[in-house]
Order: C-alpha cells, then structure tokens, then sequence
C-alpha cells in the first residue's frame, strides 16, 4: 500500500510539476519581449462602421450602467449600432426595452433583439445577432463590464493588416477592494492578462478571445465558422478556429477594460467551473486541429498548454488526498530517498510565485501589498480544487450542461451588497460538493497535527495550505448561502 500511495503521489506532483514550472517559461518570454509594442496606425483614417453586441440574460441591476457606458463612447453616432442582445426570462427585458427606446430618442442606432428560445446560449445570440448586424467590425461587451469612452479609438487602430482579425484589451477590476475573495480573484486574472495572453501574443503564440472586451473583424466570425455553442467556452474556441486559418489577434495590456468581479463565492464558483469545464471541453475538440496543421512545433506546445491546463485540478485534489498519509509514511524512515527526491517540486511553487510576481510589478504601483496575498490565493486556488475537479471530470467524459452565467450585482464600492438580491446560484444551503470540502478540511487538519506531532516541519506548510483552503472555501460556501436566503 505504501508503494501505491508513494507512486501516486509521485505521479501527481510530476504532473502539477510540468504545468507549474511553466511559469519559468512564461517568465522568460516576459523578459525576452518586454519591449515589444503592437503596431497601430496613428491615425484612424474614415470610421468604419462598428456594432457592439451587448449579449443580456436576467441582468437587472447592471444593464443600466452597460447600456450608458456604451453609448458613451467616444465614436460617431451614424457609424455605430448597438445591439442588445436580451435573452432575458425576467423585468430585465421591460427596463432594456424602455433603456432603449430613450436612447434611440437621442440618436443611437440602439436595438433590444430577442429570440424565442435561448438555444446555443451566449454562442447562439452572438450568432443570432451577427446576421443582421450592420458593422464591419463587433465590440462585444459582458454585462458588467464598463467600457472606457475610447474604446474603439484605441482597438480599431491596431487592424493594421488585412489579417488582424481581433483585438482584445486586458480587463480591470471596479471592485477589486471590496473583499479578500475579489482581491484573490484579480491576482489569479492579473496572472492570467498581464503573463499569459500578453507574453503568448509578443512571442508569436496563440491567444484567446476572453468573451467580452474585445473587438472582433466580422469577416474573421464568419471565416473561422462562426459561433458554435458545442462547449462552455465558445469565445476559447473560436479563438482558436480563427488562428488555425491564418487570422492574427492582438492583446492589449496597456489599455483597460473595467468590469465587475463575483463578490459570492457561489456565484464565482458557477462561473470557474464553466470555464474549466468549457477548457476542457475546447481541448478535446480543437487540439486534433492543432497537432493535423503545419503550425511549428513551440505553436503546438503552447497550444496544448494552453488547452489543457485545467486537468490539474483533479491532482491537487489527488495530493491534498494523500500528503495525509505521506507523513506517517516518512515518519517511518523507509523511503528517505524518495522523500528528498521529492524536494525539487518545490521548484514549481517558486515559478508560480514569479509568475503571479511578475503579474502585479507589471502593471500595479502597490504590487509588493498585493503580492502579500499570494498564500491566499494559493490556498483558495487548492481549495476550489473540488469544483474544478468535478468540471474536469464532466468535461473529459461529454456530460452536457446549460451555460450558467454569472450573477452580477454592481458591487463598486464597500457600501454595496448583493445579500438582498436575486439571480443567486445556491439553491440548498449544504451540496454535496461543500460537504466534501469541509471533510477534506478536517482531514487535512490531522494531517497538520500530525505534521507538528511527528515535528515534520517542510510538509506543514503545503498541510497548512490545503486544510485553510478547503475550510475557507467550504465555510463561505454555506455563509454566502445563508446570508442570500436571508438579505
């Protein structure tokens, strides 16, 4: 039995190791191309004609503040169409249309367009609208997003070349201030904007749109197949599709996009698990593509990283599980050997320490307070591993699922709360996936007590870790439910 344990373990943190220390290789293509800019046309030249798609279901406390920030950017009125695509069951749907009905009284080429059904979800209404759309270009915008008046000045002048078929800009935080669960998330989407879509784009690797902020060439839609709604992450895989025909894309990390971060820990757990499982989902379908093209092989690699980073979550799981064991095992003093072997994995940790590092120097004055976060972070990110587990494990085996969206609140400031409003995920106030983080938590504990008892101090604070996380992530859990059900 101990031979199965150390083997599994062994086999799990080779895995965590090979996706974790590619932090080294983002961290070098950070500083090979640090001082590489886009390219951009100084000047813009005749505005072409641009719709922006406002994809909506049952969001009324932010479709308000969407609908004007919109129609306060900086562009030509004649050249611009607003389309909001309202896919809503609720009020939304008469506070859109009375929205719009005021804004076309003021010269917006505004329009609410809705369908029968919701069939494809966000994939279905992006297409829908696309056929009548009027622009030659399509900025599409989440419902908490806030676009900056500039927007499209500063997107349309990077379609240099005929090939540039979309631009996405890096996304900013309205309320990254409000608690430490929304201060942890902009660490895990600074890492994500400010490494990964920026180092992956100067080095020449594919990126991907991240289904709001962005703007896209209608032709490059239409030649990469359009949007197809067979995964969660039909913004991933289009993405993809469009790179694999020949069709550029351009990230921006120094202009922003301002949007609202999940301030319930339900509702940012609805929408990890939609992402991981849609990654994984996008993997299965685009990396055959991938690896049959003429792309170079670092392309592929990338590529393959990129897609299938989310299978590690079923192996933190799996090394939560059994460091519990582990230290009887090493108290015994039958595997030393394999015990020091196992000390280079700390390697790992101290790249996605740089990684994460690197992610706040870049592009924030307070970065060393931020930075303190990191264990935080880490230990959350351990303990959404039952969520995102359950994800993985729904996408690799084809199980089908409705696109959930996240609700939104318009939380900006401390004052604001979402405790007494609608459109909250959790139903009951216990599931099984709480139940199983809370006694993965107090398993964990035995094993700091053991960790402590058996004065094996190296494996205390990775026990410290996940027993924090678990219980963290569990207790919000059901206090968030609580405080939902209750206002």
């Amino acid at each position: 039995m101990e031979n199965f344990i150390l083997g599994a373990y062994l086999f799990s943190l080779t895995v965590l190791f090979a996706f974790g220390s590619h932090g080294f290789v983002m961290i070098y293509y950070y500083f090979k191309n640090k001082d590489r800019r886009p390219e951009r046309n100084t000047v813009l030249g005749e505005p072409p004609m641009v719709t922006v798609q406002l994809p909506l279901f049952n969001e009324l406390y932010v479709v308000e503040r969407l609908i004007d920030s919109v129609c306060n950017l900086d562009y030509p009125k004649d050249k611009m169409e607003i389309q909001v695509l309202d896919d809503s069951t609720d009020e939304t749907v008469a506070l859109v249309a009375e929205i719009v009905r005021k804004k076309r009284e003021e010269g917006f080429d505004i329009v609410q367009v809705l369908r029968e059904d919701r069939s494809g979800f966000k994939a279905g209404a992006l297409k829908y609208g696309l056929e009548s759309s009027k622009g030659e270009f399509v900025a599409i915008f989440d419902a908490d997003f806030v676009p900056r008046p500039n927007f499209l000045a500063e997107t349309l002048r990077h379609f240099v070349h005929d090939k540039v078929g979309m631009v996405q800009t890096r996304w900013e935080h309205l309320n990254t201030e409000y608690s430490y669960l929304t201060r942890a998330q902009a660490i895990a989407l600074d890492g994500h904007f400010v490494i990964e879509q920026q180092v992956r784009n100067k080095a020449g690797f594919f990126i991907n749109f991240n289904g709001t902020a962005g703007i896209w060439r209608k032709s490059c839609i239409i030649d990469a197949g359009n949007w197809e709604a067979d995964t969660l992450t039909e913004d991933l895989d289009l993405s993809y599709r469009a790179q694999l025909k020949g069709w550029k894309f351009i990230y921006l990390n120094d202009f922003t996009s301002p949007a609202e971060l999940p301030s319930e820990i339900n509702a940012l757990k609805s929408q990890q698990f939609r992402w991981t499982k849609g990654a994984i989902e996008t993997s299965k379908k685009v990396l055959p593509m991938v690896w049959k093209s003429k792309l170079p092989l670092r392309v592929k690699l990338q590529s393959t990283v990129h897609l299938t980073n989310n299978i590690v979550f079923p192996f933190i799981l799996l090394t939560g599980i059994l460091q519990v064991p582990l230290i009887f095992i090493k108290h015994n003093g039958t595997h030393d050997t394999f015990f020091a072997f196992m000390s280079i994995f700390v390697l790992a940790f101290v790249s996605s320490f740089l990684f994460y590092l690197y992610s706040q120097k870049d592009v924030h004055a307070d970065w060393m307070k931020r930075i303190f976060l990191f264990p935080l972070f880490m230990s959350g990110s351990m303990g959404f591993a039952v969520n995102n587990t359950r994800a993985v494990l729904e996408g690799l085996f084809n199980k089908k699922s409705a696109f959930v969206r996240t609700p939104k609140y318009k939380i900006e400031t401390g004052d604001d709360s979402w405790k007494n409003k609608k459109y909250h995920t959790t139903k009951r106030r216990v599931s099984i996936s709480i139940i199983i983080e809370l006694t993965l938590a107090a398993y964990c504990l035995v094993g700091v007590g053991a960790s402590l008892y058996f004065l094996e101090l190296a494996a205390l604070p990775f026990q410290l870790l996940f027993c924090l996380g678990f219980g963290m992530v569990g207790l919000m859990s059901i206090r968030h439910a609580l405080q939902a059900r209750n206002g």
